[in-house]
């Protein structure tokens, strides 16, 4: 069989040819940028694709829990302040997650069905009120398979085949980290050392989500330039679409500032779970949550007689929580409430020259 026949030399050509052309488009598509957004372009490529990298070899029966959001692997609005762990599951298996919650205020575990591209459904799912945690916070959970007479269940619907575990931190710098594994209750047999069509199924898949993101970056984005510095309800993120958390109520808006402007968000808190705001490019990757105040939770966030103020802007203005742009012109606000008990009002959202703020 000559190179170009061969199943998984095809699937590897393709795999290259889809970077390329994703490459080629997102070269084509901040053209008009300056020079550390045109990099920055790139980068969230490279990030997406170690962040799919990471799941590669998937094995359903016998899945590991991987971590989703490390610095290095952004995907598709990461977000810093929860600590996410993922899998790939058979939805005819039994298994048992164990973990600890650490200090965390809250914790989920959603079972998803894929319905097509990168979309999702949730299909189960359980949550720390209803999870039994021992005395030193840890926890087990049997996922699939008939529920047992007692402890924790979870069940895996026809078609389900991911689990996303979730961890809200309110201080993620200080709190203790929530961590979790998965295993299967009945021992599977040895499998082989490599599976030459599973592989070469992954590859396709890897080469299929990477030539997406091109597109995903530049449609996800319009909403927010039409018109820019405003924020809206996100409703087309209910019911677990792209894998997202159901009980929580998003908004979004998109800035557009000049370097000498900033944009303050100000509005009042709503009764809920729990709540954060963070700042994200173009490119949908968090910024740069290592070294700069990019995101608050309301652990975290100044309220004042149940308000809080936002200051987007690429320097410290001196009053409200600064949030930090890293002066780039254009960026995405994501404001996330947990189980809200009714829908969060909108925030007020102006602009406004920096010397001006720093003269309130």
């Amino acid at each position: 069989m000559s190179g170009d026949a061969r199943p998984e030399v095809a699937a590897w050509n393709g795999l290259v040819d889809a970077l390329r052309t994703a490459g080629d488009k997102l070269a084509a598509d901040t053209a008009d940028l300056d020079p550390a957004e045109q990099a920055d372009g790139l980068r969230a490529l490279v990030r997406g694709l170690s962040n799919q990298l990471s799941r590669l070899e998937i094995d359903r029966e016998r899945p590991e829990l991987v971590p989703f959001n490390g610095w290095r692997h952004k995907f598709l609005m990461d977000n810093p302040d929860f600590r996410y762990w993922v899998t790939e599951v058979r939805g005819d298996r039994t298994y048992r997650i164990r973990g600890n919650r650490g200090d965390a205020s809250y914790l989920s575990v959603t079972v998803y069905k894929r319905t097509g591209g990168i979309g999702s459904e949730a299909t189960a799912r359980i949550d720390s009120d209803a999870i039994g945690f021992d005395d030193d916070d840890g926890f087990e959970i049997v996922v699939g398979g008939t529920a047992p007479g007692a402890g924790d269940w979870l069940d895996l619907p026809e078609r389900s085949g991911a689990i996303w575990v979730r961890f809200f931190h309110g201080d993620v710098a200080r709190d203790e980290l929530g961590w979790c594994s998965i295993e299967p209750v009945v021992e599977p047999p040895v499998p082989p050392s490599i599976d030459p069509d599973r592989f070469t199924s992954a590859l396709g898949t890897l080469a299929a989500t990477t030539s997406m993101l091109p597109t995903i970056f530049e449609i996800s984005t319009k909403d927010d330039l039409d018109p820019p510095n405003t924020l809206r309800h996100w409703s087309e993120m209910a019911g677990g679409a792209v894998f997202t958390e159901p009980g929580i109520h998003y908004v979004r808006g998109g800035w557009q500032l000049e370097p000498d402007q900033a944009l303050v968000i100000e509005g009042d808190t709503v009764e809920c779970r729990y709540w954060n705001i963070l700042a994200y490019s173009r490119f949908l990757n968090s910024l740069d949550f290592r070294y700069r105040p990019v995101s608050y939770t309301g652990a975290t966030a100044t309220v004042v007689d149940g308000r809080y103020r936002f200051v987007v802007a690429a320097e410290d203005p001196g009053v409200g929580d600064w949030i930090d742009s890293e002066g780039r012109d254009f960026g995405i606000v994501v404001m996330r409430f947990l189980q809200p008990t009714d829908t969060p009002p909108l925030p007020s959202v102006r602009v406004v020259q920096l010397h001006e703020l720093r003269g309130e």
